[in-house]
Parts: structure tokens; C-alpha cells; sequence
């Protein structure tokens, strides 16, 4: 058994146990953090695959930019609230489920049928791809073929991490005026001891 398989038989399983933990977590930072140690586990997979600049984006980008997001989201919108467990809509776990049938049927007629799958010249296509490496032929495709569409979603985060500022500010504020009049109001209304 060569050492790439020894760490896959040894990260696979903290893989799927983080990630299933994570979607039976009741609150939220516990499953944001399940998800931060799958996400470890996948940098660990590319790593091991020969994706060194995978395994860097993964950590850098995912581990690190995309759960402070969520992080930050979480703590906007407050943990310590209590849940619903009841269904408002009785009919959308039937739909979920039957549209992950399908879903799942789609794939395996796909798969079976061989759709998406080169039969020659895949070699020959990486190659000329990655010409110069895989971070400059990233970087190529990324900056000079999809420029708009990249410079695009970088405008639509920015003005959703203003927008959630915003909103935070204006949920925070009232909060406050709230308090205040509460507060005003007791001192107004002098209390009757019977």
C-alpha cells in the first residue's frame, strides 16, 4: 500500500463523518466548523492527487474567505434563537425527495449512457491546456477568455458583504430606539405600588 493510499484511507473517512455530522448539527457554528474540517479533508485529496495549487485555493479560499463568510453570516443573523421544528410547508419535503430521485436517475442514465465522456484526445487536450502550468493556463482562461463574468461576481460579493453591513446597522439601530422608548417610557410613568 503506497503512502497517497494510506492518507486517502485515512482522511476518507473523516471526510464523510464530518460532512454527515455537519447535516445533523442543531446549531449552526457546530456545523459550520464540520464543514471547515471537510473542507480540510478535500485540501488533503488535491494535495494528494498532485493538485498543489487546488490544495492551496481550498484552504485559502474555502477554509479560510468562504466560512468567515458564513461564520459572519451566522452571527448576523444570531444563534441563540430557537427553531421551528414543525414544517410551514407540508409538501416540500416529498418534493424534495422525489426531485433527489430524479436527480439521481438523471445521473445514472448519463453516466450509463457515457454523456460527457471524451473517448480520445484527452491527453492531448490537457496537455495544450496546461501548457506553462496549471496555474498560468488558470489564470489565462480566468483573466482573458471569462474576465467579465469574474470581475462581475466580484462587484455582486462586494455589494452583498456592504449590503449585509448595512442591514446589520438598521437591525442594530432599531434594536436601540426600541430599548430607548422602552426606557423613556418607564421613566415616564411612575409606578403605582398597591
Amino acid at each position: 500500500m503506497s503512502a497517497d493510499q494510506i492518507v486517502f484511507w485515512v482522511f476518507a473517512p473523516i471526510s464523510i463523518g464530518s460532512a454527515i455530522a455537519m447535516l445533523f448539527q442543531r446549531n449552526a457554528v457546530h456545523a459550520a466548523l464540520f464543514l471547515i474540517v471537510n473542507f480540510f479533508t478535500i485540501a488533503v485529496f488535491y494535495l494528494v492527487l498532485d493538485a498543489p495549487f487546488l490544495f492551496a485555493v481550498q484552504i485559502i479560499v474555502y477554509a479560510g474567505a468562504i466560512m468567515v463568510l458564513f461564520l459572519f453570516v451566522i452571527m448576523l443573523l444570531g444563534v441563540d434563537r430557537d427553531e421551528v421544528l414543525t414544517e410551514r410547508v407540508w409538501w416540500q419535503r416529498p418534493a424534495a425527495v422525489l426531485l433527489g430521485v430524479g436527480v439521481f436517475a438523471e445521473l445514472f442514465v448519463a453516466i450509463r449512457a457515457g454523456v460527457g465522456f471524451a473517448t480520445k484526445g484527452a491527453d492531448a487536450f490537457a496537455e495544450t491546456a496546461n501548457r506553462g502550468g496549471n496555474p498560468q493556463a488558470l489564470s489565462r482562461v480566468l483573466f482573458r477568455d471569462y474576465l467579465f463574468p469574474f470581475e462581475a461576481t466580484s462587484i455582486l460579493l462586494i455589494l452583498a458583504a456592504i449590503a449585509a453591513i448595512v442591514l446589520a446597522h438598521r437591525r442594530r439601530r432599531a434594536i436601540t430606539r426600541a430599548e430607548r422608548d422602552a426606557e423613556e417610557t418607564a421613566v415616564l410613568e411612575p409606578e403605582v405600588v398597591p
